[in-house]
């Protein structure tokens, strides 16, 4: 009688088994027919390869020409100091290339409290966020070595980074660089 009792327990726990077991070579095994895709479409879309001739577009062409005033990601635009900190020898820039005036300077400010003041400080001190976090000094903005810095060296540090410090690069456009340039020499001046 007991082992009745215990029979269709143990049918159960063998049918588990047998399904867990199965299931298992089922996931790992190989097929030689293709999977099932329930939303083919982005499996095969209609689509032109470059370069190849088109009946839909006036000219034949499947490339189309870039809109009117597309510019490129790392395209230089106008003055190549401007965007690279350097004039045409390879020199850094002395000197800031932009009109220095209270709305440069405002947007400098902005930019600056931003994107650095949380390493340096609101004074340049760099003793910012990160210092008070983590105790990591960033760098001191009034050293002498960075007061002497010219203004085109200091534009490649925020471009391309230096020890922790990351590039800014794509995140700051040139003249928000620059701008900020010019307010962290405002900050400098005790201005």
């Amino acid at each position: 009688m007991i082992a009745r009792a215990r029979a269709p327990w143990l049918r159960m726990l063998g049918l588990a088994l047998v399904a867990v077991a199965a299931g298992g070579c089922m996931r790992g095994c190989t097929s030689s027919s293709p999977p099932i895709h329930l939303n083919p479409n982005m499996d095969h879309q209609p689509k032109y390869k470059a370069q190849a001739e088109s009946a839909f577009f006036y000219d034949g062409a499947t490339m189309r020409p870039p809109v009117e005033g597309t510019v490129a990601r790392d395209e230089v635009i106008d003055d190549p100091g401007f965007v690279t900190g350097l004039d045409a020898a390879g020199n850094v820039l002395a000197t800031n290339p932009l009109a220095i005036d209270d709305a440069v300077l405002a947007r400098g400010k902005e930019r600056f409290e931003i994107y650095c003041l949380p390493c340096h400080g609101a004074t340049g001190n760099g003793r910012g966020m990160l210092f008070e976090r983590a105790g990591v000094q960033a760098g001191d903005l009034h050293q002498e070595r960075i007061v002497a810095m010219p203004d085109g060296e200091m534009f490649g540090v925020v471009t391309n980074g230096l020890g922790l410090m990351s590039g800014y690069r794509y995140p700051i456009p040139p003249r928000d660089r620059w701008a900020i340039i010019a307010y962290v020499r405002q900050l400098q001046n005790g201005s």
